[in-house]
């Protein structure tokens, strides 16, 4: 029996490879499917199934481009409804791998067809439960992302039922393998690890705390933040189809010179540059937006950028079909060239750049009082903001930017100083910024980390100004 956690960390996802005698099945696949060809063939097994625990919102699944690689069953639970061929399974079906059985335990809760895989060793005992998104690691799936047309308090009362009927009776020494890891979208909270076990979240995860059905229903609906902008269309792309990588790659992997870099942006494309934040600052190819491939790039690219329409590529040498493979997977597919020689091309041909002034946070602090026009951005979610702010702060989160009219309640007169916690967000807001016409701005070097340590800066905590 070999059983394997494939973590993606950029999108805090968990995909799982499951081999036992000549046969294997993968659950919750990445839309790049070659990682798992590859550990098939280097095991001598046969991809078998592939099983969804349901509809997923945060990344476009790759169960479709395994399928056709593989003639692998796509395997959903009860009441999925797909615009392709799957084999929707019924509460209690059991599936064979080699000597091991996967039975289907229907949960429904985080969405209607969500459901829990349970995997029996050779011995026959439970050995295992693939959760999905219906048990994290010290949390419950959010009961709000699209599904149906259910309230998130009948989710939530539905994720009650499915916990208590399903999930706690479990076994307490039977491993967890959930969807997704500490970052992900789709619960509050999630915990730092990636695996647990029933008897350790039965004693720690708060969800399955002893409580009443409408003390667990006000609990988990309490405090959701809004779920990230592309998740409905995600979820949409993975119910319905969407074209194969290998065409996505085709189409986007291609060299352009200056000229026909120019002549697409013309037509309305646009430029995503996904070199470091550090190095965008400096300078850019005027109207780019900045989402760095060193933090979580698909996350942010799928918040803040229009799936209607073509995006050119400013990348690192050697990192343009690893930037489209990312975008890929959170079904941006509109990727139709990048340019040659990358941004080094583009100044060594003497065309017009652009950039952001950086200041360090000292310089703020010294700003703040003198400056009338100054106004403080801060692009971190809501619940940091209340956390700790700079005293008359805007809180812009950078999720909201991608509406122009959210942008534009800003007064572009006043002198813009934009960070977030670290400084990767603000940059990205940054650039927003820039290509709707505003120019008086700075980033804010190291962010509110930084920003916190510097005794000059006016700071406001929920206990009163320090």
């Amino acid at each position: 029996m070999h059983v394997e956690q494939l973590y993606t960390n950029c999108l805090s996802e968990a995909a799982y490879f499951i081999a036992d005698e000549n046969e294997a099945a993968v659950i919750d696949p990445l839309r790049d499917v070659d990682v798992y060809l590859k550990k098939a063939q280097e095991k001598g097994v046969t991809i078998k199934y592939i099983f969804e625990t349901h509809f997923h919102a945060d990344f476009v699944s790759g169960h479709l481009e395994l399928a056709q690689k593989t003639g692998a069953t796509i395997v959903y639970g009860p009441g999925a409804e797909t615009g392709f061929k799957v084999h929707v399974a019924k509460d209690g079906a059991v599936f064979t791998i080699g000597n091991l059985k996967l039975e289907v335990l229907h949960t429904p809760g985080h969405t209607l067809e969500s459901s829990c895989y349970l995997l029996h060793n050779e011995a026959g005992n439970p050995y295992c439960l693939f959760s999905g998104d219906t048990l994290f690691v010290g949390d419950v799936g959010r009961p709000d992302l699209f599904s149906g047309n259910k309230t998130k308090e009948e989710l939530a009362s539905m994720l009650y039922n499915s916990l208590h009927k399903k999930i706690i009776p479990l076994a307490d020494n039977i491993i967890v393998f959930p969807a997704h890891g500490p970052g992900s979208a789709c619960g509050k909270k999630l915990g730092s690890q990636t695996t647990s076990t029933i008897g350790e979240q039965k004693q720690s995860n708060y969800a399955l705390q002893e409580m009443t059905q409408e003390e667990f229903v006000n609990t988990v609906t309490e405090g959701l933040s809004t779920p990230p902008v592309y998740f409905p269309i995600n979820a949409k792309i993975n119910k319905q189809g969407y074209d194969s990588l290998d065409e996505v790659m085709n189409r986007g992997n291609r060299a352009l010179s200056i000229a026909e870099f120019k002549d697409v942006v013309k037509t309305g494309a646009w430029i995503l540059d996904t070199r470091k934040a550090t190095e965008f600052t400096e300078g850019f190819v005027p109207g780019s937006i900045s989402i760095g491939l060193e933090g979580r790039f698909a996350e942010w690219a799928g918040s803040v950028l229009p799936y209607d329409r073509s995006l050119v590529l400013v990348t690192e040498e050697g990192k343009e079909e690893e930037t489209i493979l990312r975008l890929a997977r959170v079904g941006i597919d509109k990727v139709v060239g990048y340019l040659s020689g990358g941004y080094d091309s583009w100044v060594n041909a003497g065309e017009k750049i652009d950039m952001v002034i950086d200041i360090e946070p000292d310089e703020l602090a010294m700003d703040i009082p003198h400056d009338k026009r100054l106004q403080v951005i801060d692009v971190r979610k809501p619940s940091e903001f209340e956390a700790g702010h700079v005293r008359g702060a805007v809180n812009a989160p950078l999720d909201t930017l991608n509406d122009v009219l959210n942008i534009a309640k800003i007064d572009d007169e006043n002198n813009l100083y934009i960070h977030c916690a670290g400084g990767y967000r603000s940059v990205i807001a940054a650039s927003l910024f820039k290509r709707q016409g505003y120019h008086n701005l700075r980033n804010v070097l190291g962010g509110f980390a930084k920003m916190k340590d510097e005794k000059a800066m006016p700071l406001v905590y929920p206990e009163g100004l320090v």
